[in-house]
């Protein structure tokens, strides 16, 4: 009596296949994701590595040719906060035998007075002192600062229409005490000497302090019209007449010696080549330029970044050899 199951129940019943084997899940995102971290290992390796061996040739080599016959060049182009890298640029072109001459490409409205000053004994100092011709070529602008910068040199060209001199002395802070009395903050200062918070920009100035500054910038514009007349053998006087911030056009600067011949860069160039007997095209060097790798980013200051809002207020009173 073998009834199948439909007979005995009455309802068909599924015929009975052996369990499935259990699936097993897919390990391909495991090997995705130790692939993808080899794979930026690798590329962080080759990156450190590629800028180690380019900063160790560069330390090496300097950056400049074996041979002689170049021309360096270094450019100063916008406001002039530091004096480190120009300097050092200068020094390094300097000993480098194989380097004929320099040339100071300007193109700058000035800066900071100090830096300025530096980067201008520098110049003088392989003018007179090592005896390696130093030229200056002003592209657009070459003012106060900047033309502080290029008195020192040998020779200046300039275009006609380049903008130059800007003889003066000028210094600014911002006045943000407006701001703190609306937003009912009250600055506190205890110090000792009558003029040690001179300048503080939470208030304005007293009628001591506007003297004491005064005297602090007639003494620099002193010194900038001392060491133009120096730098471009003209007696004092005659820059003195001159040192009134105005700018004059380089037509209207040639006359007047503030430059010694109208030219642009390429003019500069193969006179000066040709005054330290180079003939032919000569070979242009310049300083190597670092650019910011993964490694520095990944590296570098976060403030870099993100700047500190708190620092928004933190400009104090400074002195600039500065057209605007």
């Amino acid at each position: 009596m073998n009834e199948s199951a439909e007979t005995i129940t009455g309802t068909p019943q599924p015929y009975p296949y052996p369990p499935a084997p259990p699936q097993r899940r897919s390990r391909a995102w495991i090997w995705f994701l130790v692939g993808g971290g080899l794979f930026l290992g690798f590329c962080l390796v080759v990156v450190t590595f590629m800028v180690i061996v380019s900063r160790s040739f560069s330390a090496s080599n300097d950056g400049f040719s074996a041979f002689g016959g170049n021309i360096a060049v270094v450019d100063i182009d916008g406001e002039i906060l530091s004096a480190d890298t120009i300097v050092d640029e200068l020094r390094r072109f300097n000993e480098d035998s194989s380097v004929k001459a320099i040339i100071l490409h300007i193109d700058s409205p000035g800066g900071a007075a100090a830096p300025s000053q530096e980067i201008y004994h520098e110049v003088l100092s392989i003018r007179e002192h090592h005896r390696k011709p130093i030229v200056v070529s002003i592209e657009s602008v070459g003012a106060s600062g900047a033309y502080y910068i290029a008195s020192a040199a040998d020779k200046i060209y300039a275009n006609d229409a380049s903008v130059v001199g800007s003889i003066g002395v000028i210094m600014e802070w911002t006045n943000y005490g407006g701001l703190l009395q609306w937003a009912k903050l009250k600055p506190e200062v205890i110090h000792a000497g009558a003029l040690k918070d001179a300048g503080d920009p939470s208030r304005e100035l007293t009628p001591e302090e506007r003297v004491y500054f005064q005297g602090l910038v007639d003494n620099m514009y002193g010194q900038f019209v001392h060491d133009v007349a120096i730098g471009r053998h003209l007696p004092a006087s005659q820059v003195q007449s001159l040192a009134t911030g105005q700018v004059w056009t380089g037509e209207e600067a040639l006359p007047l010696h503030l430059i010694d011949q109208a030219g642009g860069f390429r003019t500069a160039l193969i006179d000066t080549a040709r005054s330290v007997g180079i003939h032919g095209e000569p070979t242009v060097v310049k300083p190597i330029v670092y650019h910011r790798s993964l490694w520095d980013i990944l590296t570098s200051n976060a403030d870099d970044l993100f700047p500190n809002p708190g620092k928004i207020l933190e400009h104090h009173a400074g002195f600039y050899f500065l057209w605007r």
